[in-house]
Parts: structure tokens; C-alpha cells; sequence
């Protein structure tokens, strides 16, 4: 094998709807107008509640709750509202959920703090580098086969295990190998993210939404798969096509040179990314096995940091100062999902989400089958916005919309690739998904970026879920 390794590509114009030239407005900012627009609808909108079983809302229970919505709550508190009565939030309560986000959010934000220096343990070792020359050099500068290899794997993961927050895990490699390539963060972090919202839009055997939608119609777990199976390969073509054009347009480095002299695949960076590759595998084993959630997976995290830091040859204080350093990196990412939080925080002290759920399925017809399977795709899409959280939005959902399909001649099945669509669809854009905050901010990417990047394939897969459930209502799925 020779000393350098090139990789030519054909460089060609950039487009600004693929990668924006300049960052936008600042996301906390954009976060603060959402939180504002939020509180504000808690003046709009009329307050209400379902009852609840379990967590899960009651069909047919939904009640006004009386609310006050004079101007001097400006200065109250919802919690100053009497009994069985609402109030709009004021300006203590708006500033009060702030922290109350940060506190709700505090798992995932300490999470991705800790991911963040766990992975500036491992740049400043080196191995990152040097193995993602390895692996560019493997691949002979086939980019293209590189990026549907990678998203195919992602979007399987995603589909058949669930996969998403652990994937944080990748994404810094992701975004060192765009860059390793000539383009930039957002690249990187698209490969990933399409590829796991691809496999969220159809979950083939995904657990998190099926095992709480599907039994709430009446239908056994991880049935109907096999049309899904077919959904899910359609959206899978379509976002790796996206992502083809986009590094078609933007373009790579036309000569990569790698010096295997400078960057050499020592035996520490075999050993250290060993122990990533097996950290992974037994990541991905526990977390479906045992359930983990974010308190386990950062513990998992700070133990893989450590042994990360004992085989770097940083030594101690080299170790702590790049894990430090890592951390510094993505620390905008505790405020982000703080405010996130913050936003459903507001809704829920006005008693308004209940609210909007019973506006949206008030306008889902009966009396068209097709109609009705739109209306309730669209209403999933702007549920999502105020409820992002998957398996949150499936326990509201679901059990007001099954018999809405029933009555309107939609199966249940069907039914459940409503939700599927709507949450997965809008999760891939809304500032308000802590997940994908956190995604942006490993990735170092604004939202307002990432917003004008993703939104024509948002609008694609919009067109697309439409034609999927007429062909599902067509074949009475």
C-alpha cells in the first residue's frame, strides 16, 4: 500500500437551500419567541382537560375549564388560580419554566455534556483522525456508497430497534468524517438524522411507539410490518437520494491527500477505537435489553469516558483538560433543551394542550374516508409541534383517534401510520424535540440552518405519507 491514499471527487457550485452560507438568527433567541408565541396562546385559546386513565386520555371526556384571561394575570401566577378554574401564564410563571425545563430536560442535557467530553478525550488522542483516514482511504474515494452504506445501517438501527438517543454517540464521527471530506457540520449530522427519522416514520419493530399505539386499537404488537416494511424502504430511496443531491451540489474535496505518515493507525488508536465500536455494540444490547434510560446511559457514558482517558495517553490532568474541553463545545446544548422544555412547561400551566388536541380532531370528518385519514395526518403533524415526544403524543392520540377512524371507515392500522407519519415527519424540523436539539447542538449546527437545509425533504415526505395512507385506505390496511 502506498504512503498516500487520494480521493477525487467533481467539486461543483454550492446551493443555499442545501447549506446555508450564514448562520441565522441565534436558536436560543428563536426558542425565546417560541416561548413567548406559547404563552401567549395561553391568552388565546380556551383552557381544557381529558380525563385520564393510566396516563392515558379517556375518549369523549374532554371538559372547557373556566379561565380568567384579564391582562392582570400579566403579573399573577397560575398557581394563584382557584380550584377546577385556568389562567394564562404571566411573566413569572414564563420566567419560572425556564428552569423548571432545565430541570425536566436535565437526563438528556447531562447526557450530551458528557458525550461531548468523552468525545474530546478521544479527538485529542488522535484515533478519530486516524481512523477516519483509514476508513476514507478503504472506501477509494467512493463517497456516495460511503454515505447509503452508512445511512442504510442508521436507518435499521432506528426502525427496527429504536434507536435515536444513542446515536449521539455518532454523531461527532460523523461530522469529523464531513469534515475529513471538505463539508460541513450540518452534512455530517444530516446523515445521521434522516436516516434515523426515516426509520422513526415507519418503525417495522421500533418499541417505542408501537408497543404503546398499537395496543391502544385493539392490535398486537409489531403487527402490520409488512406494509410498513414497504413504507419504509419508499422513505429510505427518497432521503438517500436527498442526501446524494446535496453533496452532488455542495461538492468535496476534489484531492484529499492522507499522510499515513503523520496520522498512523497506531495500536492506541486500534485500542481506543476498539473500545468504542464494542462500547456501541453493548450500548444498543442494554438499552433494548434493560430499558435504559438517560440516567443509565450517561452513567454508561462516564464509564466509557474513563476508560477512554486510561488508554488515551493523555495522562490525568491531559485527560480532564480535553474532557473539559469537549464539553465547552456543546455547553449551548443545556440551554436549548432547557428552553424546549420550558415551551411544553408553558402549555401545561395554561391547560391548553388538551385543548388543541380537541380542536384538531374536532375538524377530522367522518363522512370521507380519505378526507378523514388526512385530517388526522395533519393534525398529528401540528400535535407534534406541542407534544414532541413520541410516545407522549401516541398516549394523547391515540385513543381519541381510533374511534374517529373507526366511524370514518380508516383501519386501525392505518390509524397508527397516521401517528407514525405526523410525529415523525414534523420531529425531523421542530425547535421544540429535545432530542433533535441535542443533535444539533453535538453537531455544533443552528437550528435556523438545519431548518432550511431539511425543510424540502420535509415537504417531500409530507407528499409522500399522503400517498401512502390513500394507498392504505385504497387496500383497506
Amino acid at each position: 500500500m502506498s504512503d498516500k491514499a487520494k480521493v477525487s471527487a467533481t467539486v461543483e457550485p454550492a446551493v443555499s437551500i442545501a447549506v446555508p452560507q450564514r448562520s441565522g438568527a441565534n436558536p436560543i433567541v428563536v426558542l425565546l419567541f417560541i416561548l413567548l408565541v406559547a404563552a401567549g396562546l395561553t391568552y388565546l385559546l380556551d383552557s381544557g382537560s381529558y380525563q385520564r386513565t393510566d396516563g392515558l386520555v379517556v375518549a369523549g371526556s374532554y371538559q372547557v375549564i373556566e379561565k380568567d384571561r384579564s391582562l392582570s394575570n400579566l403579573f399573577g401566577s397560575v398557581t394563584q388560580a382557584p380550584a377546577g378554574e385556568a389562567r394564562p401564564v404571566g411573566v413569572i410563571d414564563v420566567l419560572q419554566a425556564i428552569p423548571a425545563g432545565l430541570q425536566r430536560g436535565a437526563g438528556l442535557i447531562f447526557m450530551v455534556l458528557i458525550i461531548g467530553g468523552m468525545f474530546g478525550i478521544l479527538n485529542k488522542s488522535g484515533a478519530v483522525d486516524a481512523g477516519l483516514e483509514r476508513l476514507i482511504s478503504a472506501v477509494k474515494g467512493n463517497v456516495y456508497g460511503l454515505v447509503i452504506f452508512l445511512m442504510t445501517m442508521f436507518a435499521l438501527g432506528s426502525t427496527f430497534l429504536g434507536l435515536a438517543s444513542e446515536y449521539l454517540l455518532i454523531i461527532p464521527l460523523m461530522v469529523e468524517l464531513a469534515r475529513r471530506l471538505g463539508m460541513s457540520n450540518l452534512i455530517g449530522l444530516a446523515i445521521l438524522t434522516i436516516a434515523v427519522k426515516v426509520g422513526y416514520l415507519s418503525s417495522i419493530t421500533n418499541p417505542l411507539p408501537l408497543t404503546i399505539a398499537q395496543p391502544l386499537l385493539g392490535l398486537p404488537i409489531f403487527s402490520g410490518a409488512g406494509m410498513r416494511t414497504l413504507f419504509f424502504a419508499v422513505f429510505l430511496v427518497f432521503g438517500i437520494a436527498y442526501m446524494l443531491w446535496v453533496i452532488k451540489k455542495t461538492g468535496f474535496k476534489k484531492q484529499l491527500e492522507i499522510s499515513f505518515d503523520s496520522r498512523k493507525l497506531s495500536l492506541r488508536h486500534l485500542v481506543l477505537l476498539l473500545i468504542m465500536l464494542v462500547g456501541i455494540a453493548g450500548l444498543v444490547y442494554a438499552s433494548n435489553t434493560w430499558q435504559w434510560k438517560n440516567q443509565q446511559l450517561s452513567a454508561y457514558y462516564i464509564g466509557m469516558s474513563i476508560l477512554l482517558a486510561c488508554c488515551s495517553g493523555l495522562g490525568a490532568s491531559g485527560a480532564a483538560d480535553a474532557f473539559v474541553s469537549g464539553m465547552k463545545k456543546i455547553l449551548l446544548a443545556s440551554i436549548l433543551i432547557g428552553v424546549a422544555f420550558a415551551i411544553a412547561i408553558t402549555l401545561e400551566n395554561g391547560k391548553v394542550l388538551d385543548a388543541v388536541v380537541h380542536g384538531l380532531v374536532s375538524i377530522i370528518g367522518e363522512d370521507n374516508s380519505y378526507l378523514a385519514v388526512l385530517g388526522m395526518f395533519v393534525s398529528q403533524l401540528l400535535l407534534d409541534v406541542m407534544i414532541p415526544s413520541t410516545s407522549g403524543q401516541a398516549a394523547v392520540s391515540m385513543p381519541i383517534l381510533g374511534p374517529i377512524g373507526q366511524l370514518s371507515g380508516v383501519g386501525a392500522q392505518t390509524t397508527v401510520l397516521t401517528f407514525l407519519f405526523g410525529n415523525g415527519i414534523t420531529n425531523m424540523i421542530t425547535p421544540t424535540s429535545g432530542t433533535l436539539l441535542a443533535y444539533l447542538a453535538t453537531a455544533q449546527v443552528s437550528w435556523t440552518d438545519w431548518a432550511r437545509f431539511i425543510l424540502p425533504l420535509v415537504l417531500i415526505f409530507i407528499v409522500l405519507a399522503c400517498m401512502m395512507l390513500f394507498f392504505a385506505v385504497y387496500v383497506g390496511f
